[in-house]
C-alpha cells in the first residue's frame, strides 16, 4: 500500500472511530461556563467532538420536548429539569443511565453516585433506575443589598415575611437613581414567572388543585397573592418587568440597581463572583420570604443532564454526561473561575465539606444546603393536594397550563387584565385542564 492510501485509510479510521454529539442546553451562566470548557473534555476524550445548541429556557423547553417526543434525534444529550425527568422516563423518551454505569465500571468509581446528595438523586430515579444525574441543584432565597439597607436603617431578619419585603422595597426604592426596591420575575413561564409566583401562592395559603382535581386559583390565597405580587412588581420594581426573567435580574442585581432580589440559590454564587458582580461586599443573604404558612415557600429544582432515548451517540454523550457533573469538574470550575463560590451548588456532599468551598462560600453555602433540604416536593401546600411538586403540578399537561397562567399573570403585571379577570382565564384554564386531562372524575 503507498503512502497516500495509507494516509487515505487512516483518515477514514479516524472519522469512523470519532463521535459527534449535539448538546442542547439553556443559557443560564452555569452553562455558559460548562461550554467554556468544553476543550478541558477534548483533552480527556479527543475522539468526541462536541455541538451546542444553547437557548433561553422557555425556547429550550419547546424545542427538546418536541424532539424527544418526536424521537427526531436533533439531540444526544439535553439539559433537563426535575420537572420533566420523571414524566418523561415514564413516557420512554430518556435512556436510563444504570445500565450505563455498570458498562463503564472505571466512570463509575471515579464519579461516586453515593456522593450526590439523596434527595436530589431520589429525585431522578423512577422504577429504581437513574435517568438523569444534577448538573446543579437549587432552592430559592432572599438576596439583598446590605449597604442599601444600611443607608435606610433597615435590617434584614433571617427569615423575612412577604408583607416585611414590601415594607423594605418601599424604604429603599429610588429610580431617579436607578435603584429598584426589589426585581422579581415577570417573563411568562411556568419556569419563569410562575416558578416564583407558585411559591408566594403556596405560602399565602393556595393551591392549584383540591383533591378532586378543582382548579382552586380563583380562592382567597390565589387572589391575594395575585395582588400582592402586581402592587409589589408595579410599585417597587423596574420598568418592563414582564421582560425579566432569571437572567435579567440576575444583572440587575449584580450591578447594584435591586434593593432585593428573591430567586433561585444558585445566583449566590454569581453575585459573589467579583467577574461578574458589582454587589460582592455587599450582598446579604437571607430565607425564601413567608405568608400565612411556611409550607412553600421555597422552591425545589435541579438542572440535570439527560441522555434522550432517540440519540445515536449513547456511549459519548454518557462521556460527557458525567464529565461535566463530576466532582473533578466542580473543581476545575473553581480553579477557571478563580474561587470555589462559583461552582455548580446543591449536588454532591462534598462540595459542601470541602474545606475551600466552605471558606469561599461561607456567607451562603449552610442556608443554600439547608434550603435545598427544607423543600418538600410532598408538602407543599397548606390543605391537601393530589399532586407533587412545589413550585409546579408534576403532570405533563402543566408546562402549558403553567405558561399559559404565567402570560395572564404577566396581563395583570402590564394592564392588560385586571387581577380578577386574569384570575378567571386561569381558573378557567386550569379545569379544563384536569378535565381534558382525565384527572377530574
Amino acid at each position: 500500500m503507498n503512502r497516500l492510501a495509507l494516509l487515505a485509510l487512516t483518515a477514514l479510521l479516524s472519522q469512523a472511530s470519532a463521535a459527534t454529539i449535539t448538546i442542547a442546553t439553556v443559557n443560564n451562566p452555569d452553562m455558559v461556563t460548562m461550554q467554556k470548557l468544553t476543550p478541558e473534555f477534548n483533552k480527556k476524550y479527543p475522539d468526541i467532538q462536541v455541538k451546542w445548541v444553547t437557548l433561553p429556557e422557555n425556547e429550550l423547553r419547546q424545542k427538546i420536548t418536541l424532539d424527544v417526543a418526536s424521537g427526531a434525534g436533533s439531540f444526544d444529550l439535553a439539559t433537563v429539569g426535575a420537572y420533566e425527568v420523571p414524566i418523561w422516563a415514564k413516557n420512554g423518551w430518556l435512556e436510563p443511565l444504570t445500565p450505563l454505569f455498570g458498562k463503564y465500571p472505571d466512570i463509575a468509581r471515579s464519579y461516586n453516585l453515593a456522593d450526590v446528595l439523596p434527595g436530589v438523586r431520589g429525585a431522578l430515579t423512577v422504577g429504581g433506575s437513574l435517568y438523569a444525574v444534577p448538573f446543579y441543584a437549587e432552592s430559592s432565597m432572599t438576596y439583598y443589598n446590605k449597604d442599601l439597607f444600611k443607608a435606610a436603617g433597615l435590617t434584614m431578619p433571617a427569615q423575612p415575611t412577604w408583607t416585611q419585603i414590601q415594607t423594605f422595597a418601599s424604604k429603599v426604592h429610588n429610580p431617579a437613581k436607578g435603584v429598584y426596591g426589589v426585581c422579581l420575575r415577570g417573563l411568562p413561564g411556568w419556569g419563569e414567572n410562575m416558578a416564583l409566583f407558585t411559591t408566594m401562592v403556596n405560602t399565602f395559603g393556595g393551591r392549584w388543585f383540591d383533591q378532586g382535581w378543582q382548579a382552586q386559583l380563583n380562592s382567597p390565597a390565589w387572589k391575594n397573592a395575585m395582588t400582592f405580587y402586581v402592587n409589589l412588581v408595579k410599585k417597587y420594581g423596574p420598568p418592563g418587568a414582564t421582560g425579566n426573567g432569571f437572567t435579567e435580574n440576575l444583572t440587575l442585581m449584580s450591578q447594584g440597581k435591586c434593593g432585593m432580589w428573591i430567586d433561585a440559590t444558585v445566583a449566590a454564587g454569581f453575585l459573589s463572583d467579583p467577574g461578574s458582580s458589582k454587589i460582592t461586599k455587599s450582598v446579604g443573604f437571607a430565607k425564601a420570604p413567608v405568608g400565612t404558612t411556611p409550607r412553600g415557600n421555597n422552591w425545589y429544582w435541579s438542572w440535570n443532564l439527560a441522555i434522550p432515548k432517540s440519540t445515536k451517540q449513547e456511549d459519548a454523550a454518557f462521556k460527557f454526561l458525567t464529565w461535566a457533573t463530576s466532582k473533578e469538574y466542580i473543581a476545575l470550575v473553581a480553579k477557571t473561575k478563580g474561587t470555589w463560590a462559583s461552582v455548580p451548588p446543591g449536588t454532591r456532599t462534598s462540595t459542601y465539606q470541602n474545606a475551600n468551598y466552605r471558606k469561599a462560600a461561607g456567607a451562603f453555602s449552610g442556608l443554600v444546603l439547608s434550603s435545598i433540604n427544607s423543600a418538600d416536593v410532598n408538602k407543599a401546600t397548606k390543605d391537601p393536594v393530589p399532586y407533587t411538586g412545589v413550585q409546579y403540578v408534576a403532570i405533563p399537561e402543566f408546562q402549558a397550563l403553567g405558561t399559559q397562567v404565567g402570560q395572564y399573570l404577566a396581563g395583570a403585571l402590564s394592564g392588560q387584565y385586571t387581577v380578577d379577570q386574569a384570575l378567571k382565564l386561569s381558573q378557567d384554564a386550569a379545569n379544563k385542564t384536569a378535565k381534558d386531562g382525565g384527572y377530574q372524575k
